[in-house]
């Protein structure tokens, strides 16, 4: 018997890889660019943070010095705590501008400056110098009002039952004291569990 070499038509099989790589692309979400990259510390815990309800300060530096940045991860609560820090210093966002700001996940102006960077592209807002952090000294603590509108937002304005998670970003070789300046105000507003955010590393190996 004459023997033939077997052959497999794989036009289906191609067909299907490239249906379901355009769809992992398409449903794909991009990560937006840090706009203070931090080098976290190493640790072996693996426990995950929230995806929703978190609120993150971001401690560097950067071209200005020590900088704080604050990021919030749910569009509404972004949008209503600046509606409240717009009334507090007396700045009228409209409308448009309140929803432009819901799509920044993390920002580090004062609120005087905020309209500025409102306006600028993803790619403008993260360029070296465009934001020199959110004041944060005894004599003008902008941050302490974005945490404590935060949690009115969250909680009040818009009737959240979860309260709202927190969590520390400090860089690796960042000094203590700018850390312990936000436990002391996240202590002076109650909040006494929040998590320190790190980078995993492996285990050592035991014999």
């Amino acid at each position: 018997m004459s023997k033939k070499a077997a052959s497999i038509d794989m036009t289906a099989m191609c067909d299907v890889a490239f249906l379901l790589l355009t769809f992992f692309i398409l449903t794909a979400t991009a990560k937006q660019p840090e706009p203070l990259p931090v080098q976290t510390p190493a640790s072996t815990v693996q426990t995950k943070l929230p995806e929703m309800g978190l609120v993150t300060l971001t401690v560097g530096k950067n071209s200005e010095g020590e900088s704080v940045f604050f990021g919030m991860k749910d569009r509404d609560v972004r949008a209503k705590t600046l509606e409240l820090m717009g009334e507090k210093y007396n700045v009228i966002f409209t409308p448009k501008e309140i929803e432009q700001f819901s799509l920044i996940e993390e920002f580090g102006v004062p609120v005087s400056g905020l309209k500025q960077l409102i306006a600028m592209s993803s790619a403008d807002r993260g360029k070296a110098g465009v934001q020199p952090g959110i004041p944060a000294d005894s004599l003008n603590n902008e941050l302490k009002d974005w945490v404590m509108y935060v949690r009115k937002a969250n909680n009040v304005d818009l009737g959240k039952e979860k309260e709202l998670d927190f969590a520390i970003k400090g860089d690796a070789k960042q000094q203590y004291p700018q850390i312990r300046k936000i436990m002391d105000l996240f202590q002076d507003q109650e909040i006494n569990n929040f998590s320190l955010v790190t980078g995993l590393r492996a285990k050592p190996k035991t014999n």
